[in-house]
């Protein structure tokens, strides 16, 4: 099922990072081979290797992927609230709490590449259940007005811009 693209008064305007690396309508199936392309690498990596952080500042690779997995629960939950027709506000979150709060650190990579390969399957199962017309329904998040088809889009583009990341800093390989 083709998804049209959000228009931008359908998300924050942050998230359009997120919503333009999605190149195309067939958003549901980036989704489904993304994580395929992604967990080939980083199933790759070592333990070691899932330690390294560019600057002591930034996140390490494995928090990277735990942090891929908690957002892509939380942009699921809020597509499921608002095709669901749930009006009331939800929440934003802090991510940087989020990781320091998860010790992904102590984790296997295996462990949470095995986790965020179980959230992405159920994340699809979910959009594969919505209507046409629930992908344009809206509700509030984190004080905002935002789309279920802005939700689906941002979970794409959200793994899309840390793969990035891990492939160019983190492991030097290019894009």
């Amino acid at each position: 099922m083709l998804i049209s693209r959000p228009d931008p008064s359908e998300y924050l305007p942050y998230q359009i990072e997120y919503v333009k690396r999605v190149q195309s309508e067939d958003v549901l199936t980036m989704l489904a081979t993304q994580i395929d392309e992604s967990l080939a690498l980083l199933r790759g990596l070592t333990d070691e290797q899932g330690l390294y952080r560019p600057a002591p500042d930034e996140w390490n690779i494995k928090e990277i992927i735990g942090h891929m997995a908690d957002t892509e629960r939380i942009f699921a939950y809020r597509a499921l609230c608002f095709a669901r027709g749930d009006q009331s506000p939800l929440p934003g979150f802090e991510q940087d709490d989020y990781v320091a709060a998860a010790n992904f650190s102590s984790r296997s990579l295996a462990s949470l590449c095995d986790e965020f390969a179980a959230v992405r399957q159920a994340t699809l199962t979910l959009f594969h259940s919505f209507t046409s017309e629930m992908f344009l329904h809206k509700g509030t998040a984190n004080n905002n007005s935002s789309s279920v088809r802005a939700w689906i889009y941002c979970c794409a583009g959200h793994e899309h811009h840390h793969m990035e990341s891990i492939r160019t800093i983190y492991l030097g390989r290019g894009a």
